[in-house]
């Protein structure tokens, strides 16, 4: 079983020698104006915030949701993730994240490579080979992939440094739609950096996940398509906190039977008849 130690404060996670201490990572997408953005991310305290290349390199100069990106991880000092979202290939993911550390300077991907339209479902096969590309030309890859084990297992023997397994499909807002899955990852992976990411939809699914000892969250639009983008990332923020510390207190576990919480002592087998 996946443990740590419990003694003293969280003392954050790291990759690729860079030292995090928030354990939510947020989306750029989909909000409803810059300011929103830009709030969102602030009230989140996210450290890394993720950007699909293809809607940069889409973008005018006067694209209000691009300045108020820049600008605000400048002032909050949060490191951006470029992703290869839209890419159906391990060709076309390789050129797009050689195309992002070109036009930000970093050697962090995000690599998204999809296989199925309908469930935006990664595919295994082109994902491990993009994977074992680009860690060979010397990128730290975060794998957006599914919770198969074998393919998890395939990434980490490819080189990358953190799995990011789906909770449920993109933007389903589902929550963790197979528990047994995902613990078994974390069990079966217990020194690997593991990120639930997709399919959140309420701040309860982030918390279960880090109750489940996961290392942190990504999620996009269940802040960004909220009524109130802003306030959700707060709620967010506190729940992954509150499921880390659950985690790192020890719940109790199941039982099939009631267990009092006070030791009433033996029960009389000759109870006095009331009057």
């Amino acid at each position: 079983m996946y443990r740590e130690s419990t003694t003293g404060a969280d003392a954050g996670w790291s990759v690729a020698g860079v030292k995090l201490e928030s354990r939510f990572l947020l989306g750029s997408a989909s909000y409803p104006s810059p300011q929103a953005l830009s709030d969102s991310i602030r009230a989140s305290g996210a450290q890394v915030v993720t950007v699909g290349l293809k809607r940069v390199l889409a973008a005018q100069e006067s694209d209000g949701f691009v300045a108020a990106l820049r600008e605000t991880l400048e002032t909050c000092g949060a490191r951006l993730l470029p992703n290869t979202a839209g890419c159906y290939s391990a060709r076309d993911a390789i050129e797009m994240a050689h195309m992002a550390r070109e036009l930000y300077q970093t050697h962090w991907v995000k690599l998204e490579v999809i296989g199925e339209e309908h469930t935006l479902q990664p595919d295994p096969v082109e994902l491990v080979e993009a994977a074992r590309v680009l860690v060979r030309e010397g990128f730290v890859v975060w794998p957006y992939c599914t919770d198969d084990l074998l393919t998890c297992r395939r990434l980490l023997d490819a080189g990358c440094e953190v799995l990011m397994p789906w909770g449920a499909p993109i933007g389903s807002g589902q929550g963790l739609l197979n528990p047994f899955a995902l613990r078994t990852l974390r069990e079966r992976l217990p020194d690997a950096t593991l990120i639930v990411d997709a399919g959140l939809g309420t701040p309860s699914h982030a918390a279960q996940a880090m109750e489940m000892g996961f290392d942190a969250v990504l999620l996009c639009s269940a802040v960004s398509r909220s009524r109130d983008p802003v306030e959700m990332a707060r709620a967010f923020a506190l729940a992954i906190e509150a499921g880390r510390r659950a985690w790192r207190a020890g719940a109790i576990a199941k039982h099939d039977r009631a267990i009092p919480s006070t030791p009433t002592g033996a029960r009389s087998q000759n109870p006095r008849p009331c009057v």
